[in-house]
């Protein structure tokens, strides 16, 4: 799939590139990222290529990565409805105030009009709930972005970092009181994080919420850069966002994905971002490039084609321990239709299921019949 032949974000009209170009690496506040000259350069190639979805947060680089892409649109006279711009609230740049972060009304007004400012737009085409604020009621937090909606200030809504049954419940909020629904989630996804496998990907698939993954190499962790010749050796940019993640099992996939990127001529990224961009719900991936080779190479994973048995792989070694009960449900014959085929799916019975007809007790008046 090029990246000119867009998706649909859940149940929307709004058409997005299969990968999205995150932008937390633009500025160099935080010690690492891109030039204004180079992440220009970097968002030039990726609108060339056939790239429009674009995300960024009111804090990342304490608020230079949306200046940014602000003076992008403006100074090269691009046209402003050409991109799909999300960025999100919930950060705060003024520690000590506590009205300039969460999710309450006042911070909400507050973030969008200084993201507004930064990007020197009318509005935004989706404005994301960057964490759960557990200090704020939910109704409070969308009734504050279906008000954004209507003034037209912002296009769509979603969530990201939200736990399930809390996404879930604002979604029936919205939905019974008319406002503005959810459209999309943003979670962490990738071989070294598939937890969200368990609530978070069959809620947003009930709730049609479009899945963008953020961070689908771990920090870089499986770029290909970090092997266990080299432990210890390598310092990485981000320290301790990589190092936390080089384990045995990290090495084990990284190993993995090593030998399938040389079975097709290709890096090791590329096959980890094919991998996630590929499962089941994903509409856009969200890939970060502090460099331009780095951008060349994540978007050679769209094109990827990885065998059903080098995914098989893959999936065995990255498989998550779930919390429950969805393991158990997984094994749990007595409470399934045992011995049968649903959907494609075959539960398999257990010895304590009856093996035969006549095994099954029927009760006293089946007996009498008898």
């Amino acid at each position: 799939m090029p990246l000119d032949h867009y998706v649909t974000l859940g149940n929307s009209g709004l058409r997005v590139s299969p990968f999205c170009l995150g932008t937390m690496t633009f500025g160099k506040e935080w010690g690492w990222g891109s030039t204004e000259e180079e992440s220009h350069a970097i968002l030039d190639r990726f609108c060339e290529r056939g790239g429009n979805f674009i995300d960024t947060a009111n804090f990342y680089t304490k608020g230079h990565s949306e200046l940014i892409i602000g003076d992008y649109i403006n100074k090269r006279g691009f046209r402003r409805d050409k991109l799909v711009i999300a960025t999100k609230f919930f950060g705060t740049l003024y520690p000590g105030d506590p009205n300039a972060g969460g999710a309450g009304r006042k911070s909400i007004m507050a973030a969008c009009e200084r993201s507004l400012r930064r990007l020197q737009s009318d509005y935004i085409d989706l404005y994301w709930m960057h964490c759960w604020d557990k200090h704020t009621p939910i109704e409070e937090t969308m009734s504050a972005l279906n008000d954004l909606v209507r003034e037209g200030k912002i296009r769509y809504i979603g969530f990201s970092d939200t736990p399930a049954w809390k996404t879930a419940q604002a979604q029936m909020i919205s939905h019974f009181r008319g406002w503005a629904p959810l459209v999309a989630m943003q979670i962490e996804y990738s071989l070294l994080e598939r937890t969200v496998e368990g609530e978070l990907l069959p809620m947003a698939k009930e709730m049609q919420l479009g899945v963008t993954p953020w961070s689908p190499l771990k920090f870089g962790v499986l770029s290909g850069k970090f092997t266990r010749e080299n432990h210890g050796k390598h310092d990485p940019g981000r320290g301790d966002w990589v190092r936390a993640h080089l384990n045995d099992k990290a090495y084990d996939i990284i190993d993995e994905l090593i030998k399938i990127s040389k079975e097709l001529n290709t890096s090791p990224a590329r096959v980890a971002l094919a991998w996630v961009q590929n499962r089941p719900g994903v509409a856009s991936s969200i890939i970060g490039a502090r460099t331009m080779e780095q951008l060349e190479d994540n978007l050679q994973a769209i094109d990827l084609k990885i065998s059903q048995a080098q995914l098989q792989e893959l999936d065995r070694l990255s498989k998550p321990s779930l919390n429950f009960p969805h393991d158990f449900l997984e094994t749990s014959g007595p409470f399934r239709s045992a011995g049968t085929t649903i959907n494609g799916e075959r539960s398999e019975p257990l010895e304590i299921h009856a093996k035969s007809e006549k095994e099954v007790y029927e009760g006293p008046l089946a007996t009498a019949s008898r």
